[in-house]
């Protein structure tokens, strides 16, 4: 199945799950760590309060700016390279969209605009070119994908097909996908500040 189609498919906590695994994985480009997004986490547990997701968003913006904020950027700083700024702002933005109710067409639409941008942020920081859009490689076309990019495709369907199996069960081990993904996109962003 497509990762378009498990995304049409999933049902409230998966879709919570796919679009806060993404975010996760990307919360390095704003100055977060394993511990930023662990309360959002929290309310996709079976008997959690499904009322909290909301201020819980609000709790995570605020600390992540006071992070971004602590990072500098103030005159002087050196001035951030295109693609990485670019992913700032696609991480900020999944961040910024996100529902304040756990329920609903909101959460479908944010589940997968956050899919899109993931996988957007793991093309501007692979160094190897897609000759393919994002589209045709969520609609299951897959062939010549760059590494990066690849593997971000493959946790997106991983983590979707963990909450579709096993449900809140699945929680633990979509978390630990979304942890080593945090990793493999904190190397490679290192990686491109030292061939910059």
């Amino acid at each position: 199945m497509s990762l378009v189609e498990l995304i049409a498919r999933a049902d409230e906590r998966g879709l919570a799950a796919a679009g806060l695994a993404c975010s996760d994985r990307c919360v390095t480009l704003l100055g977060g760590d394993e511990e930023t997004l662990r309360p959002l986490w929290g309310t996709l547990m079976e008997d959690s309060d499904t009322a909290r997701w909301g201020d819980l968003v609000a709790l995570v913006r605020d600390k992540l700016e006071g992070a971004a904020g602590d990072q500098g950027g103030g005159p002087g700083a050196a001035p951030e390279e295109p693609a990485v700024a670019e992913a700032v702002a696609l991480a900020r933005r999944m961040l910024d969209t996100a529902p304040d109710r756990r329920t609903g067409a909101e959460l479908r639409e944010w589940a997968d605009a956050c899919s899109v941008a993931a996988l957007r942020i793991h093309r501007l920081l692979d160094p190897a070119h897609d000759p393919e859009d994002v589209d045709t490689r969520r609609a299951g076309r897959t062939e010549g994908m760059p590494p990066l990019a690849a593997a971000e495709l493959r946790r997106q369907v991983t983590v979707l097909e963990l909450l579709a199996e096993h449900g809140p069960q699945g929680l633990r081990r979509a978390l630990e996908v979304s942890t080593e993904g945090r990793r493999v996109l904190r190397a490679a962003v290192s990686r491109r500040a030292r061939t910059a």
